[in-house]
């Protein structure tokens, strides 16, 4: 096939994406297909040119579009090539759009009955008043530490634990700069545990063996240096989870997946605290993906190589049309 990479984008997430990026190229590559590669700058510009972009993209049998975070994961770039009647890897503008949102993601797994992360969304202009940023957490029932986070993004980019109100205060300030919506949530004690969905050609989805993270003790929390620049951090893979619990959070990511209609894969992120009732955290549409990252090791665990994963995002694809 041919096959298009898109990676990079105007997100924080730019230099993870163009790893991501170089990754699948690799591997389609080693898997025979004709690869191009198209690459969106830091300011959001096709470094090939647009038009040239378009053409190139319209002339591929499937696009990767192998972007996180704002511009990429949240339905922007779907929407495009949607509009372009490009067959494309990954969740629709929908899955995605509310996927990348966290506030979204959690109010609709919330309604359908799904437990989360216990949390509220201060928006822009409730964020000048430290104090009533305060007085709105105790509203919620939400106590000290939290964590304050941009409503949407990944890789951990502008989050912060905050312990008391002046600590608040800055997390609120450094969140808001990424973006205008804010989540705060509880801190949830308990194991981190992650599991890969992916979809098949035949339409099947499937559950990868779980993953559980072991941070940095150094790090304050699963930041973006205990994800990408620290030794220290460890990842068990299969997770030691007892058969009931393995199942439930099988089950719980798949009613994820399908609850939000997404589609080829997606890495859903959960806590599971010391009462054992699993909390959904987040869901990645489009998470990691070098051939290190949380996703293909996952899979890896299952006995598919991280060229059996690309092969089959791509074929998954094309049937799907």
């Amino acid at each position: 096939m041919k096959v298009v990479v898109i990676s990079g984008g105007a997100s924080p997430e730019h230099e993870v994406s163009l790893a991501s990026g170089r990754g699948i190229a690799d591997a389609a590559t080693i898997l025979g297909h004709d690869v191009v590669p198209l690459v969106i700058d830091a300011e959001g510009n096709w470094q090939d040119g647009q038009h040239e972009a378009i053409a190139l993209m319209q002339d591929a049998d499937v696009v990767v579009p192998a972007l996180h975070g704002e511009g990429g994961e949240d339905g922007i770039i779907q929407g495009f090539l949607q509009q372009l009647a490009i067959r494309y890897v990954g969740s629709g503008v929908a899955a995605s759009a509310v996927g990348l949102d966290k506030h979204l993601t959690k109010a609709v797994l919330k309604a359908h009955g799904i437990r989360v992360t216990p949390g509220m969304t201060l928006r822009s202009e409730e964020l000048r008043d430290a104090e009533f940023a305060v007085q709105q957490l105790k509203a919620a029932g939400l106590d000290f530490p939290v964590f304050v986070k941009p409503g949407s993004g990944g890789s951990s980019f502008g989050v912060t634990r905050a312990t008391d109100p002046p600590s608040l205060a800055t997390a609120l300030a450094e969140a808001v700069a990424l973006d205008p919506n804010v989540l705060v949530e509880q801190e949830m004690c308990g194991r981190e545990i992650d599991l890969a969905v992916m979809e098949f050609p035949d339409g099947r989805i499937e559950v990868a063996p779980a993953l559980e993270i072991h941070p940095d003790p150094d790090q304050p929390f699963f930041n973006a240096t205990a994800k990408y620049d620290n030794a220290a951090t460890r990842f068990v893979v299969p997770a030691p989870l007892e058969s009931t619990l393995a199942d439930r959070l099988r089950r719980t990511a798949v009613e994820v997946f399908e609850t939000l209609g997404c589609s080829g894969l997606a890495r859903v992120d959960f806590f599971v605290p010391a009462d054992g009732e699993p909390v959904v955290n987040e869901i990645n549409t489009f998470p990691g993906f070098t051939p290190t990252s949380q996703f293909p090791r996952m899979w890896a665990a299952a006995g598919l190589s991280y060229t059996d994963v690309v092969q089959n995002l791509l074929e998954t694809a094309v049937r799907k049309g």
